[in-house]
C-alpha cells in the first residue's frame, strides 16, 4: 500500500442521501482505493498469493461489452481474495495489437497524402509510438469507470522493453531448440493489409459466389472438376482423385491436357479427396490452397504461384494483370468460348474467410515465413491438462482443447509489417542466418541484414502470464506470482491465446504450466441471443449504460447472465433492474441506519435474540457458504441470484418488515435486533462487494465506519444455524402470503383494513401476531364480527370480516363471468385436441399452442372456483 493507507479515513456519517447518485459516487471512490494503494501487490509479503492477468486488450481498443463482462468476472474473484487476506495481484496492460494498430496510423498518414513508405520504417515506427502516447490506451480510463482493481503501477505493453527482452529470449531457446524454422508454406494473406495473417484473424462469412464445373483434357480421357476460384486453375499441376474410385482408376498416372495453357498435368490417386462430394476428382493448386498444397507435398508435385501479393495475376498469357476476381470472369468466359464449361450455379452460397481488419477477402498463398514447430509444445500442453496440472473449467470444453492441441499445425508466427516484434535474425552476404538473443550483438559488415518481418502479436500475448512478471530475469514478483491462480477467458480464444500460453509456459517455467485453472466463459449477446454488432443494429457502448444506470447495475447483469461457459443475453431493462436492486440496497441499509441498526460490540446470545433474529442469522450463514461454494466453481450467476433473493426477498421484504414492529415498541428486543440487522447488513454487502463494489463500499462505510470494504474481512460461515426457527418463519411467511393472495383475489386494496380474528394457540405464530396484523392490515375482530371467510394455513386460522369491504353479489357475478369464459375456452381447446384431423394438418407450433390455452383454461377454472367457495353467501 501506499503511505496513504495508514492515514485516516474521512469521519463516516450515520446518514445517506434519500436518493443514490451513481455518477457522483463512483469516480471519487475509484480514485480514492488507487491512491490508498489497495490494489498493488507486494512481492514481499507472506500472504498466500492469488494471481490473474487482464487479457490485455488491444491498444486500439475501447470498452464493449464483452470487456465489460469479462473484466466484472476477473474483478470480483480478485476482490473476493483480496478479502479473504490473499496477496492479490491483477496484471494490467495492453497489446501492441501489430496490424490492428498499423491501420490506424496508416490511415492517418493517407489524410495527409502519406504511405508508411513515404516516411521509411524507422519514422514510421516512431510515428506510431507517437500515435500510442497521444491517443492509444483510452481502455485504460474506461477501466478505471467499470472500477477495474487493478494493479496500475505494474501496467504493462507487449512492446515494453522488458517484455520486448522476453520475446527475443524465447525466439532464440526455440531457434536454438529447433523448434522455429523458416520455410515455404501455405498461409493466410490479406491483398490489402499485404501480410500474413493468423487464423482468428479471418473472419468466415457466407458470401454470394459460383461454382463452375469445367471439363480437363479430351473424349475418354477427359475429367471435370468444380471450383470457387476458376483463377486459380493457371497454377493447377495435378487433378485428384480418390484411390478406391472405379470411375478414374484407368486415368491414374495419366496426364490431361490442362485448359487455356499448353500444360499437361498428372491425374493422381489421393485418400483426401472425397468420392461422393461433386464429381469426385478435384484440381490441384498446390502454391494457392492449403489442402492443395498437402496433396502437392505427398505426391512431388511443383507449386505454381499465379498472383502477386495483391492478389494479381502474374501467369503468362492474357490473363497477366488481371485483379483475381477480373480474372475469375475472364478465364470463365475463355473456357466457356471453348465449350469447356459443364455447368455454372450462380448464386453458390459458400463460407470465404475475410480479413478480420479491413474485410478484404484473404488469399491462400504459398510464401516463405517464419513457423514454430509445435508438436512437443502441443503435447505439453495436453498434458498438462490431462494429468491435473491445468484444471479447465466447465469440464465439458476439455473435449474442444484437446481436439485442437492433439491436432495442432505448426504456427506461422512472421508478418509482413513494420509494427511489433522484429525477428531477431540477421543474413548474411555468402547465405549465413544468424539468431541473436537480446544480450548478444548482431552480426555487422557489409552485406549484413535484418529480417523485415515482424512477430504475430500472439507471439507475445502467449508469454504475458510470465513476461509480466520479469521473466527471463528470475524477480521476486516471477517467484511469488508465477504460475497464475486462474485464467478467466471466453471460450472463443480458447484455441489460440490460451494454447499458446500453454505451450509457452510449460517451455520457459521448466514443465510449470501458466495457471492453475482455465475459467471459460461464453459471448455476450442481447437480449434475444443475437451476436452483436454494429452491422445488426444492436451493439451496445456499455458506457452508456453505465452513464444511465451506474458501473455497478452493468457489472450485476452481467454477473447475473454468467454460466461457465454459456453466452451471455443482455437488454437494457435488465440493467435498469439491477439498479432498482441497487436503489434498494441504498432504502433498506437507510431504513437501518434511521432505526438504530449497528455493528458495535459481539452479538447476543441466540436465547437473548427472537425466533425472528434466529432465522435471518441463520439463513445469513447458509448463504455465506452457499456463495462461497459457488465463487470456488466460477457460477457467478447462481452467486449472484442467491445474494439478489437473499438480499431483496429475505432481508428487506421479510426481516425488515417484521423488525419494523420491534423496532416501534423499543426496548431490549428492539437494541437486539438493531445489532442483528448491522450483522446482517454488514456481511450482506461485504458478499455483494465483489460484484457491485460502489454502493456497497458507500453503504458499508456508513454503516460500520471502517475505512474501506475493499480491505475489509471475507465473511466466514461460522456454523450458526436455528432450523427451528427457519420453520416458525416459513409458517409465518406461508401465512401472510396466503391472506395476501386472498386479499388480492377479492380485489382488496393493499392499504385497506379488514377485521380479523386470528386462532394462533398451539402454533409457534403466536409471538407474531402484532406482526401479521401489522404486515395484512387486519384490524380487532370487534365486536360485531362476522367471519365471511376463513383461512386454514400452516395450522393457524384467519377468519375474515369482508361484509363492509367488497359486494358479495357482484364479486361472485363478476367471478362468474370469469368461471364460464374459461370454461368456454378450456371446452373449445379440448375440442381442437380430440379432432385428429386437425391434429394431422395444424402445426406443431400451433397444436402447442392450444395445448398451453389448455392448461391456462384449466388453470384458471380451479383459480376462480377456489375464489367463489371463500366468498360470504351473498
Amino acid at each position: 500500500m501506499t503511505e496513504n493507507a495508514s492515514q485516516q479515513p474521512p469521519a463516516p456519517t450515520t446518514e445517506l442521501p434519500t436518493q443514490y447518485a451513481p455518477a457522483d459516487v463512483e469516480g471519487p471512490l475509484y480514485e480514492r482505493w488507487v491512491e490508498r494503494g489497495y490494489f498493488e501487490a507486494d512481492a514481499e509479503s507472506d500472504k498466500p498469493p492469488y494471481t490473474v492477468v487482464i487479457p490485455p486488450p488491444n491498444v486500439t481498443g475501447s470498452l464493449h461489452l464483452g470487456h465489460a463482462f469479462e473484466h466484472t468476472l476477473i474483478d470480483a474473484l480478485t476482490r473476493r481474495k483480496r478479502m479473504q487476506g490473499h496477496e492479490t495481484l491483477w496484471q494490467p496492460g495492453m497489446d501492441h495489437a501489430g496490424i490492428a494498430t498499423q491501420n490506424v496510423v496508416e490511415r492517418e498518414l493517407a489524410k495527409e497524402g502519406k504511405s508508411r513508405h513515404d516516411l521509411g520504417r524507422e519514422a514510421f515506427v516512431e510515428r506510431v509510438w507517437q500515435w500510442k502516447a497521444e491517443s492509444g490506451g483510452q481502455i485504460s480510463g474506461q477501466m478505471r469507470r467499470l472500477g477495474d482493481g487493478v494493479a496500475w503501477s505494474r501496467e504493462r505493453f507487449t512492446m515494453d522493453e522488458g517484455l520486448s527482452q522476453a520475446v527475443q529470449t524465447i525466439f532464440k531457446r526455440l531457434y536454438d531448440d529447433e523448434l522455429i524454422y523458416r520455410a515455404e508454406r501455405i498461409i493466410n494473406w490479406c491483398p490489402r493489409c499485404l501480410t500474413a495473417i493468423s487464423d482468428i484473424e479471418v473472419e468466415y462469412q457466407d458470401d454470394d459466389g459460383e461454382l463452375v464445373s469445367m471439363r480437363y483434357g479430351d473424349g475418354d480421357d477427359s475429367i471435370v472438376v468444380a471450383t470457387t476460384r476458376a483463377e486459380t486453375m493457371l497454377g493447377d499441376t495435378a487433378v485428384a482423385v480418390h484411390p478406391d474410385d472405379e470411375r478414374y482408376r484407368h486415368l491414374v498416372g495419366t496426364l490431361v491436357k490442362l485448359p487455356l495453357t499448353d500444360r499437361s498435368i498428372p491425374v493422381v490417386a489421393d485418400e483426401h479427396v472425397d468420392p461422393e462430394f461433386g464429381t469426385g476428382a478435384v484440381k490441384v493448386t498446390p502454391a494457392h490452397d492449403p489442402n492443395d498444397f498437402e496433396i502437392g507435398q505427398r505426391h512431388g508435385l511443383p507449386s505454381l504461384t499465379i498472383m502477386d501479393e495483391h492478389a494479381v495475376i502474374t501467369a503468362h498469357g492474357p490473363f497477366q494483370g488481371l485483379d483475381r476476381l477480373e480474372a475469375r470472369s475472364a478465364i470463365v468466359a475463355a473456357l466457356r468460348a471453348e465449350g469447356r464449361i459443364v455447368a455454372e450455379k450462380r448464386p453458390y452460397v459458400h463460407s470465404v474467410g475475410h480479413c478480420s481488419r479491413c474485410k478484404t477477402t484473404i488469399e491462400p498463398r504459398l510464401s516463405m515465413q517464419w513457423w514454430v514447430k509445435v508438436g512437443p509444445l502441443a503435447k505439453a500442453a495436453g498434458d498438462a491438462v490431462r494429468d491435473g496440472r491445468v484444471t479447465i473449467h466447465p469440464q465439458e470444453m476439455e473435449k474442444r482443447y484437446f481436439d485442437w492441441v492433439d491436432n495442432l499445425h505448426d504456427w506461422c508466427i512472421s508478418r509482413q509489417l513494420w509494427w511489433g516484434h522484429r525477428i531477431p535474425v540477421w543474413y548474411g552476404p555468402d547465405g549465413e542466418v544468424v539468431c541473436v538473443g537480446p544480450d548478444e550483438q548482431p552480426p555487422s559488415g557489409e552485406g549484413w541484414r535484418q529480417d523485415t518481418d515482424v512477430l504475430d502479436t500472439w507471439f507475445s500475448s502467449g508469454l504475458w502470464p510470465f513476461s509480466t512478471l520479469g521473466w527471463p530475469e528470475r524477480t521476486e514478483s516471477l517467484a511469488k506470482f508465477y504460475p497464475n491462480s486462474v485464467l478467466v477467458t471466453g471460450y472463443d480464444i480458447l484455441f489460440f491465446w490460451v494454447a499458446r500460453m500453454m505451450m509457452f509456459g510449460l517451455y520457459a517455467m521448466d514443465g510449470t504450466p501458466p495457471f492453475h485453472t482455465i475459467a471459460l466463459h461464453g459471448m455476450v449477446r442481447d437480449q434475444f441471443g443475437k451476436k452483436m454488432s454494429k452491422s445488426f443494429g444492436n451493439a451496445v457502448n456499455p458506457l452508456d449504460w453505465m452513464d444511465k444506470y451506474g458501473s455497478d447495475a452493468l457489472r450485476f447483469t452481467l454477473a447475473r447472465g454468467a454460466n461457465p461457459g454459456v453466452d451471455v443475453p443482455i437488454g437494457e431493462d435488465w440493467v435498469q433492474g439491477s439498479r432498482n436492486f441497487a436503489n434498494k440496497l441504498w432504502n433498506a441499509t437507510r431504513f437501518a441506519l434511521m432505526n438504530g441498526a449497528t455493528v458495535e460490540g459481539p452479538l447476543p446470545e441466540p436465547s437473548a435474540m427472537s425466533s425472528t433474529d434466529r432465522w435471518i442469522l441463520s439463513r445469513l450463514n447458509s448463504v455465506v457458504a452457499e456463495v462461497d461454494a459457488y465463487y470456488d466453481d466460477y457460477q457467478f450467476a447462481k452467486l449472484s441470484d442467491t445474494l439478489f433473493h437473499f438480499a431483496w426477498d429475505e432481508v428487506f421484504d421479510w426481516y425488515v418488515e417484521l423488525s419494523k414492529t420491534v423496532f416501534q415498541a423499543g426496548g431490549e428486543p428492539a437494541k437486539v435486533s438493531q445489532r442483528v440487522l448491522g450483522e446482517v447488513l454488514d456481511v450482506t454487502l461485504k458478499l455483494l462487494h465483489p460484484v457491485v463494489p460502489f454502493v456497497t463500499e458507500t453503504l458499508w462505510t456508513t454503516l460500520t465506519g471502517g475505512e474501506s470494504i475493499v480491505i475489509a474481512d471475507w465473511p466466514a460461515d461460522n456454523g450458526f444455524r436455528d432450523a427451528a426457527a427457519e420453520r416458525e418463519i416459513s409458517s409465518l411467511q406461508s401465512v401472510i402470503t396466503e391472506v395476501r393472495r386472498f386479499r388480492a383475489d377479492q380485489g382488496l386494496q393493499p392499504g385497506q383494513r379488514v377485521p380479523a380474528r386470528l386462532t394462533l394457540d398451539g402454533t409457534s405464530l403466536a409471538p407474531h401476531e402484532t406482526a401479521i396484523r401489522q404486515l395484512l392490515r387486519l384490524q380487532p375482530e370487534g365486536d360485531s364480527f362476522t367471519a365471511t371467510a376463513t383461512l386454514p394455513v400452516a395450522g393457524a386460522e384467519v377468519a375474515l370480516d369482508l361484509s363492509g369491504t367488497i359486494d358479495v353479489a357482484a364479486e361472485r357475478k363478476r367471478l362468474a363471468k370469469d368461471l364460464a369464459a374459461a370454461e368456454k375456452e378450456k371446452a373449445q381447446a379440448t375440442a381442437k385436441l380430440g379432432n385428429e384431423a386437425f391434429l394431422a394438418k395444424a402445426p406443431d407450433q400451433v397444436v402447442d399452442k392450444i395445448r398451453t390455452r389448455l392448461a391456462k383454461a384449466e388453470e384458471d377454472i380451479t383459480r376462480i372456483q377456489s375464489q367463489l367457495e371463500k366468498l360470504p353467501p351473498a
